[in-house]
């Protein structure tokens, strides 16, 4: 794998597929989603009256990533990146963290629209696709 995706990417994805579809293709076999991403993506789902579309759209997202554990080894780093940033005074908002340990722990580029959030956390690399 190479890319973790983040759920803003994702949504992208879902909503309109073409935008995105060259990138999923191009790397094909090499995407992934943490389990907070696709708890974020139910989430989203289930806070509509009518979730059907939005559930199908998760599945079929499904079949194109492969989906990472929030694992020991990902808190472990969660807990490491957390407390150093606080020592400094830097705050990111813990899902943000949590996302962005799966991609420091898998040696993953973090694909996202919401550079700025991640910023501040070292070693983390970012690439945004919705950029034109």
């Amino acid at each position: 794998m190479s890319f973790l995706l983040d759920t803003d990417i994702c949504s992208a994805h879902m909503r309109r597929p073409a935008r995105l579809a060259h990138r999923f293709i191009q790397y094909t076999g090499r995407l992934a989603i943490p389990t907070i991403v696709l708890g974020e993506l139910y989430a989203g789902a289930y806070k509509h009256p009518n979730p059907s579309r939005l559930l199908t759209a998760i599945a079929d997202l499904l079949q194109e990533v492969s989906v990472l554990d929030f694992d020991a080894v990902c808190a472990e780093r969660f807990g490491l990146e957390r407390g150093t940033l606080l020592q400094q005074g830097i705050s990111v908002s813990r899902m943000d963290l949590l996302i962005a340990s799966v991609a420091l722990v898998h040696d993953l580029t973090l694909v996202t629209h919401n550079t700025a959030d991640y910023q501040n956390i070292p070693g983390l690399r970012l690439d945004d696709w919705l950029i034109p």
